[in-house]
C-alpha cells in the first residue's frame, strides 16, 4: 500500500529492522552511511536496494533534513555498488519512490538499483 512521504518516520518498517539486524538481508555493501542488498522480488537481473543508514521517509525527507556529509556518503554508496557490480559501463536504472502517486511502499528512502539487461523505456504509456 503506498505511503504518505509526510509521514513522521516509523522505527517498524522493514527497512529499519534491516538496518538493525531483525530481519537477513543479502549485503552486497555496507558503511556508515548506507547498505545495500538484494532486492526480495527483483525485476532485472541485478536489482539491488540501498537505503541510508539514517531515519528518512523520502528522498525529499532526505534532501531536506540529511546532513552535507550523510547525502555524500549516499549519494557515494550509490556510485560504489553499481562500479562494484560492473554495471557502469553497460548502463543501470537508479529509481526513487517518493509518496504515493510514485507507488512508495517502505516509508523509508531507498534506491533501486536495475540493471544487467536492457531495461526498456522509463515509463510505459
Amino acid at each position: 500500500m503506498p505511503i504518505d512521504a509526510t509521514q513522521p518516520y516509523d522505527d517498524q518498517n522493514i527497512f529499519a529492522k534491516i538496518l538493525r539486524g531483525e530481519i537477513p538481508s543479502k549485503r552486497v555493501y555496507e558503511d556508515q552511511w548506507a547498505i545495500a542488498f538484494h532486492d526480495i522480488a527483483p525485476v532485472a537481473p541485478i536489482h539491488i536496494l540501498v537505503i541510508p543508514t539514517g531515519r528518512y521517509v523520502s528522498w525529499d525527507d532526505f534532501s531536506a533534513k540529511a546532513s552535507a556529509e550523510e547525502i555524500t556518503g549516499f549519494v557515494r554508496a550509490v556510485g560504489k555498488v553499481a562500479r562494484d557490480l560492473g554495471l557502469v559501463a553497460p548502463g543501470y536504472r537508479l529509481l526513487a519512490n517518493v509518496g504515493q502517486h510514485s507507488g512508495q511502499e517502505v516509508p523509508h528512502l531507498h534506491v533501486h538499483l536495475f540493471g544487467g539487461q536492457p531495461l526498456g523505456p522509463m515509463l510505459v504509456r
